[in-house]
């Protein structure tokens, strides 16, 4: 009776996923919410490790290595966004050979190394320059080649490691839910907010313990520990291998998406055949290899159906290079991915947004009154306030809202990913409007008290102003975060999850790119004929508020594209039989019932929850 009930093919979980030894996986021994929260686990230890660097590194390199404001803010945003563009890389690795297990375990233990050379490296003096003779700037001896390049090595080691994992972990997590079971396809609705609240645990931890460790105990103490807790997640993750369920590497995506644009490329003076059906397809899903699912044929960017022409002459299209004819469900893979680019585009200016957040409003709380009594605030710890804010919303978008949206529109997940971003990026326009604001503000009360040409003066004015811009970035990345990583994992095809990950990934490197490119065509342009710039050293010289404004600007025409790509995007909903397809109406993202409709009035939901 055991036998026949460890055996009953209802106990198998779908979608081609097996356990550790390559058999079909149980659910009652893989998966669920056990493996899920190691996973969740290893994500907050990811956290802590980035943000523990990324929060409060700006005034390492100021106060300790003796670099300029915009320098050590772009070797931050240079730092974040080279971490999030190797995701990319680490996304393609565990589609194409290694599989998301593996990435996440090599990877991990690369992070855990470049963290633990960065604590041994900002702990040795050998590594330091000697400190500030006098209060003067002028006199302080810059960091040399050698201290430079063992930061850059620990640093973009990190790099590696964290977006390699990151990439990879959130994508392997849905793994352990399947979609195709009532009471599991239910969980896997929470499982991304409650995948972003780790983070945000995680975050949490590295803005307050760990900041207050790098700046009143010792950086090496304040590094060692996420890296040593980066170490044991990995040894943890490894220990409990049996209890996941896991997808075999489908290929290269990229290559695939390059086979599919030859052939279309081939056939380009060829003409498309009048029944859709009569293009070429593999018989038999075990032909189209492991991690794939079959996915109809939708009407949409017709000039790559042309890779899929069936040339008379062909013996057997199957057996063809797939560089000359491909099958319709690759085509309809790509045609996913190059359906996300126009979403994907109107993403990158919330990071940019956000990297303000790690480098200039730090520089700015440094210049502001800070203390409670006799204790004074680490100016990195004011992205508490950040964190605070994707708690609260994560919290409110889960208990309240999801509900209260379910039961109005009817669909499982309340709102749809789309509308989550756009409240982001709505919220992100307005922390720039208020971090102007505040800005215009302190320099004013800079000048009533004589304070414009002390670099070093403290403005009585205090850094509670700086609240509104870190707590509405906080509720911006709440809604955007959650909303673009269920997006472009829903969004792109199953045999390409974690690259799709990547991509998402990749707007928060670019983000962060597009901020060092604004930072010094900024510094370039004002800084110039004798003039301090909007950013100079001394931001009580400065015109940081003309910044915050530019940004502003910038923001409000991303959202109003944001808003056009939006309305025209068709949802790529789960059909019957595991295929996949496109609804063929225009989305009306910003309908007030969240629905559309087709000919004849009838509503359909523009969107499943997987």
């Amino acid at each position: 009776m055991v036998d026949q009930e460890q055996n009953n093919p209802s106990n198998f979980a779908s979608g081609d996923v097996t356990d550790k030894y390559g058999n079909p996986a149980d659910r009652t021994k893989t998966g669920g919410w056990f493996a899920a929260t190691i996973i969740l686990g290893t994500e907050l230890s990811e956290r802590m490790c980035v943000i523990g660097i990324s929060s409060n590194l700006v005034t390492y390199l100021g106060g300790v290595l003796h670099l300029s404001n915009s320098e050590s803010a772009n070797i931050v945003t240079n730092f974040m966004g080279t971490l999030y563009l190797l995701s990319l890389f680490g996304g393609f690795l565990a589609d194409s050979v290694l599989g998301r297990f593996k990435a996440i375990v090599i990877f991990g233990s690369i992070q855990a190394l470049g963290v633990c050379l960065l604590a041994i490296s900002t702990s040795l003096p050998s590594l330091q320059p000697p400190p500030c003779s006098g209060n003067h700037v002028e006199y302080c001896a810059p960091a040399s080649g050698k201290m430079m390049a063992m930061l850059y090595v620990s640093l973009y080691l990190t790099a590696l490691g964290a977006g390699s994992v990151k990439s990879n972990v959130s994508g392997f997590g849905s793994d352990q839910f399947d979609v195709e079971d009532p009471k599991e396809s239910g969980k896997l609705i929470y499982f991304f907010n409650r995948f972003y609240f780790c983070i945000s645990m995680g975050s949490l931890f590295a803005v307050t313990v760990l900041v207050y460790i790098q700046d009143n105990v010792g950086r090496g103490l304040g590094y060692g520990i996420p890296s040593g807790s980066m170490a044991f997640c990995v040894l943890l993750f490894l220990v409990f291998s049996n209890k996941y369920r896991y997808r075999r590497p489908a290929g290269s995506p990229v290559t695939r998406i390059a086979q599919v644009f030859v052939a279309a490329w081939r056939n380009r003076k060829r003409s498309l055949p009048s029944d859709p059906s009569l293009l070429n397809e593999n018989e038999y899903g075990v032909a189209m290899g492991p991690g794939r699912e079959r996915i109809s044929h939708t009407d949409q960017l017709l000039c790559l159906d042309k890779a899929a022409i069936v040339d008379p002459s062909m013996n057997d299209p199957a057996k063809q290079s797939p560089w000359k004819i491909a099958t319709v469900t690759s085509i309809e893979e790509v045609k996913m991915v190059v359906k996300l680019l126009p979403i994907w585009s109107t993403c990158i200016m919330f990071w940019t947004v956000y990297s303000q957040i790690l480098t200039f409003s730090v520089e700015q709380a440094n210049t502001m009154d800070r203390r409670i009594g006799s204790f004074q605030i680490p100016s990195a710890s004011l992205q508490v306030f950040v964190v605070g804010g994707i708690v609260f919303f994560t919290t409110f978008s889960e208990k309240v809202l999801v509900p209260t949206m379910r039961r109005w529109t009817g669909r499982p997940q309340g709102i749809t990913s789309l509308q989550r971003i756009s409240v982001g990026l709505f919220l992100s326009m307005i922390a720039m409007l208020a971090a102007a604001l505040v800005e215009k503000k302190r320099l004013d009360v800079a000048l009533q008290h004589q304070l414009t040409n002390k670099e070093k003066a403290i403005v009585p004015i205090s850094v509670y102003w700086l609240i509104p811009q870190f707590l509405l970035v906080g509720a911006g990345e709440a809604f955007a975060y959650v909303g673009q990583l269920e997006f472009f994992i829903k969004q792109a095809p199953v045999s390409m999850k974690s690259m799709s990950t990547g991509l998402f990934l990749s707007t928060l490197s670019l983000g962060f790119f597009w901020s060092t490119l604004l930072v010094t065509l900024v510094n370039g342009l004002t800084g110039h004929g004798g003039s301090p710039g909007w950013l100079p050293d001394n931001l009580n010289r400065g015109r940081l508020d003309y910044f915050y404004w530019l940004l502003t600007v910038l923001s409000f025409l991303n959202l109003l594209i944001f808003f056009i790509f939006a309305h025209f995007y068709k949802y790529t909903e789960e059909s019957t039989g595991g295929q996949k397809e496109s609804k063929s109406f225009p989305l009306k993202e910003i309908d007030s019932r969240g629905r559309a409709e087709k000919p004849g009035n009838e509503e359909l939901e523009i969107y499943s929850d997987v």
